[in-house]
């Protein structure tokens, strides 16, 4: 069935393989602070990366329905691969808009280069669909892009290792192809990359600019709601905002570590399995 544009007061939904979908959450609240938040961490299921495209839509498609039932009054899909596998299929078939990270990443990197270099990071998933490669080149035909799989960052950033040694030592292995193609442009396709974004640029150097989608997605979030909800909506009175977290699995270690990259308002996380 075709998108439904709802007037909704209700929350916006945001859903992710983990943590990495925080640096969305973050932006939209910076963004839209009026705004309550409803964010899904699929914890028990993380990675993505590896899993095959219709596996990620299966997972996809339970989490956009859940987020429905809860009266969201939008999605937001705040992974790359997830983005890349399942966004066509979940603004077909959910009532409320769906929005992911891709498109607004993009537009940010073509913005931001100036000699048209530009290189992605992010997992097999996300580079595998070439994603990247269609809308960078449906924005810049005239770019050029260089893509590298960077697996073994997901599982880091959840264990928390943000500053550590492993983790420089394979930022410089994934990254070397890239900055020996001398990019100005590095765009960060996974949403657990922007927390490893100082390794990164220690590496890649002041010359290279990172894109990270967060703030893009967050501006294409409230142009929807204005769309979506029109004048009666924008005018409507709001109860105090609400921020609910929710994980698949081991809520108190995505709580520990959450707190670190969301704020302090992270204070409880909920336990629910998707089946």
């Amino acid at each position: 069935m075709p998108n439904v544009l709802l007037p909704s007061q209700g929350a916006i939904g945001v859903f992710d393989s983990g943590l990495g979908g925080l640096t969305v959450a973050r932006a939209i609240v910076r963004h839209l602070p009026d705004e309550s938040l409803l964010y899904v961490g699929d914890t028990a299921r993380v990675p993505y990366g590896p899993k095959s495209p219709d596996t990620v839509r299966r997972y996809a498609q339970q989490i956009g329905d859940w987020l429905v039932e809860q009266g969201v009054c939008c999605v937001v899909i705040a992974c790359n691969t997830a983005t890349a596998h399942a966004l066509p299929v979940l603004q077909a078939s959910l009532p409320v808009p769906v929005i992911g990270v891709v498109e607004p990443g993009a537009h940010a990197a073509v913005a931001a280069s100036t000699t048209g270099k530009i290189g992605v990071i992010g997992t097999s998933g996300t580079i595998n669909s070439g994603a990247y490669h269609r809308a960078l080149h449906a924005l810049a035909p005239r770019c050029t892009v260089s893509t590298v799989a960077a697996p073994l960052l997901v599982p880091l950033v959840e264990e928390g290792w943000v500053d550590h040694a492993v983790t420089r030592l394979v930022v410089a292995e994934y990254l070397e192809p890239l900055r020996a193609q001398a990019i100005d442009t590095l765009v960060l396709g996974c949403t657990h990359y922007p927390l490893l974004a100082p390794l990164i640029a220690d590496f890649m150097g002041p010359q290279v600019r990172l894109i990270d989608s967060a703030d893009e997605t967050a501006r294409a979030v409230a142009a929807v709601l204005v769309i979506a909800r029109g004048t009666a909506g924008s005018e409507a009175v709001r109860s105090t905002p609400t921020r609910r977290f929710v994980a698949s699995d081991a809520p108190q270690h995505f709580l520990r570590l959450g707190q670190r990259f969301f704020d302090a308002s992270l204070r409880e996380v909920e336990h629910h399995v998707f089946t």
